[in-house]
């Protein structure tokens, strides 16, 4: 019987994961899940060999890398979560067409846990030469007043609005508001992307047999967006469909982290 470990983000969680294990029986490979209260948690339960399986965030998968002898594996990702970008975005007839542009700008971040309009957009203005606590005008989600959006939301209407010259989002994020028609873009362009990275993934121990790693990423991949049994696991999701693994990008990741103090 394997364990797959995930956090227990939203109440619809436990749907996810009864269909996961559903469809793993049908698979031949016989599932059971259990819940974390966060991201830590699931770390040391994982590092500490509770479950054989675990639904990790980016920043948890890493964590997880660095405390294990042997390292674990990646055995599939939602389609959305493969050549995750962070964009720079600014208003349409802007001036700012490089990241070199933004100094003395105000630039709106995300929240300041989010892995891609939080710690990887810091990361990357310094690596292009940029101090943000001091050439920039810059503030975190937490640090502005409180309203009902979403922290990347919010970036792209501050942006849109001219509130903000300048600010960090994720490229999932717009593609989403355009598809639902929410994306001001008559007023907005993106002036800077990143180079594609690794975002969620579902992590395997070692001890995995590699035949066994074969059967569950097949399990997962064997999930259609067009069968009514899979179709609200995949939507509860956000995506379409599984895909394999990829570690793409987490060596950037842990660089990031470990300048902020975030490994411990």
């Amino acid at each position: 019987m394997l364990r797959i470990g995930a956090v227990a983000y939203a109440p619809y969680v436990v749907t996810i994961f009864e269909g996961l294990k559903r469809h793993f029986h049908q698979e031949g490979l016989p599932l059971d899940w259990v819940l974390y209260s966060n991201y830590d948690a699931l770390v040391t339960a994982f590092v500490g060999g509770e479950v054989d399986l675990a639904w990790n965030g980016p920043l948890a998968y890493v964590k997880i890398r660095r405390a294990l002898t042997e390292p674990c594996r990646v055995v599939a990702m939602r389609d959305i979560d493969v050549g995750f970008t962070t964009q720079f975005i600014t208003q349409r007839d802007s001036a700012i067409q490089h990241i070199a542009d933004l100094r003395d700008k105000r630039f709106a971040f995300g929240r300041r846990a989010s892995v891609q309009a939080g710690l990887l957009a810091y990361h990357y203005l310094q690596e292009a030469g940029l101090r943000p606590n001091e050439d920039l005008f810059s503030s975190f989600h937490e640090e502005r007043e409180a309203t009902d959006q979403g922290d990347e939301a919010m970036v792209i209407d501050l942006v849109a609005t001219g509130v903000y010259d300048a600010g960090a989002v994720s490229g999932n994020t717009l593609a989403t508001m355009r598809a639902q028609g929410r994306l001001p873009e008559d007023r907005l362009r993106v002036f800077w992307q990143s180079p594609g990275y690794s975002h969620c993934c579902f992590t395997a121990q070692r001890r995995i047999d590699d035949a066994t790693a074969q059967r569950i990423t097949a399990a997962f991949l064997s999930m259609r967006y067009d069968n009514p049994e899979h179709r609200p696991v995949l939507e509860m999701e956000h995506c379409t469909a599984f895909v394999p693994g990829t570690t793409a990008g987490f060596d950037t990741l842990e660089k990031a982290a470990e300048a902020e103090g975030l490994l411990g």
